[in-house]
């Protein structure tokens, strides 16, 4: 019985993002470390390193099992957490929703435009239009609860919700341009086995039926979710989407007779296993690029497109189309934001890992030196967004903390769904 108090501060500890984002930052340390060390033949080795059915298309490396399996995890938070604010947070304000959402879609085609223009006839380095289009939203959010621990939390909001717009467009990208094919009967078995999940989550019927029943819920609900989870990576789009919309399905309002909703407690539940095994284990698998040579990738093209897309088309198409949609619309930013802070933030969304480094597979798949180049490419931006961002927002929450210090504004503190 004494361990309990203890292991529920462990577990309170790891729902913090900056627990998370040390976490995630010492994976991809790590990773760089490793695959540019003279053990880097061991690195390459483990993460493709390959096991499952093969009869059910998941006979997949260990990188893709993280990108693809465990980070779904992730996004069912992210998803769970956003829903949260649609029902009962900053998010209900359409006003104030609009905005993240028409600054993300500015935020991926402007990125594509620079790309497209600094490529024009370069041949097969124009194919990668669609890799800086991403942002990374597991780094993004960790490394703003980093550096920016005193920000308002609208800010954190903000980039939850563009960042999952950006993916869920980057996403619609591969699946139309980059896709050899869909599948389309697993596509519609997701989507109806999707419409159950969130039945269940409904009513008085179903759901409350679950929660009286001697059946635990997680035997009903991790069956479902691994099901939709294989029936949507077996049609050719990005099994994360599976997560994001399983998170949005949740119910947030408990019905007479529940101590908390389903949403609750599944974050409850959820949240410490994403922050501190599905989190560093995607950076590790995911964050080790090998350098090769630092000359030839600021010769190369498509790296040149990749950096100028993240960090410049980031800042232009996130930060001006949101100050744009302020003067030609009714969208309007939170009161406790200024428009410093979506400069910073707008630079923190040039982070890309996952979602570019897999269109930059798709993309030079058979031109392993543009490959190789471009992967470099992807890192670079994202280090060189981390560090201007860092300079922004870091300058901006020792202000935050100097007008109020006494209340501690923190960029992960808990949204509406917390108790």
């Amino acid at each position: 019985m004494t361990n309990r108090p203890s292991l529920s501060g462990f577990a309170d500890a790891l729902r913090e993002d900056v627990i998370s984002g040390f976490l995630l930052i010492a994976g991809a340390a790590v990773a760089l470390l490793w695959a540019n060390s003279a053990w880097g033949h061991s690195y390459e080795a483990v993460r493709t390193l390959a096991f499952g059915p093969e009869s059910l298309h998941l006979h997949l490396s260990l990188e893709e099992w993280a990108a693809d399996g465990l980070l779904a995890v992730f996004f069912f938070v992210v998803g769970n957490e956003l829903k949260q604010e649609f029902v009962h947070g900053e998010l209900r304000n359409p006003r104030r929703a609009m905005l993240p959402i028409v600054a993300a879609i500015c935020g991926m085609v402007v990125p594509a435009v620079l790309y497209a223009l600094i490529n024009v006839g370069q041949g097969p380095a124009l194919a990668g239009w669609g890799i800086p289009m991403a942002t990374d939203i597991a780094f993004a959010v960790a490394i703003l609860a980093v550096i920016g621990r005193y920000l308002p939390p609208a800010l954190r909001t903000f980039l939850l919700t563009l960042a999952i717009v950006d993916d869920l467009g980057a996403i619609v990208v591969i699946a139309v341009f980059y896709t050899d094919h869909l599948a389309f009967t697993p596509l519609l078995g997701a989507i109806a086995l999707l419409a159950v999940f969130g039945y269940l989550q409904r009513g008085r019927g179903a759901a409350a039926a679950l929660d009286r029943s001697p059946v635990p819920g997680w035997a009903v609900y991790i069956p479902l979710a691994v099901a939709i989870w294989a029936l949507m990576h077996a049609s050719g789009v990005h099994a994360t989407i599976a997560g994001v919309a399983m998170g949005m399905l949740m119910r947030t309002t408990a019905l007479p007779g529940e101590d908390a909703s389903p949403s609750h407690r599944a974050e409850h539940a959820v949240r410490p296993w994403s922050s501190s095994l599905v989190l560093p284990i995607f950076a590790l698998m995911s964050a080790g690029v090998a350098f090769t040579g630092i000359d030839a990738i600021f010769t190369d093209t498509a790296a040149v497109g990749i950096i100028v897309g993240l960090v410049v088309g980031k800042l232009l198409g996130i930060f001006g189309g949101a100050w744009v949609t302020t003067k030609i619309t009714s969208a309007e930013l939170n009161p406790s934001l200024r428009w410093i802070d979506i400069c910073g933030m707008s630079l923190l969304a040039g982070i890309g890992f996952t979602v570019s480094l897999l269109i930059t597979e798709l993309s030079f798949s058979q031109h392993p030196h543009m490959l190789e180049d471009a992967k470099a490419g992807v890192l670079i931006a994202s280090l060189l967004a981390t560090v201007l961002a860092a300079c922004v927002l870091g300058v901006r929450s020792a202000q935050y903390r100097r007008r109020d210090p006494y209340h501690r504004r923190r960029a992960d503190s808990p949204g509406p769904g917390h108790q």
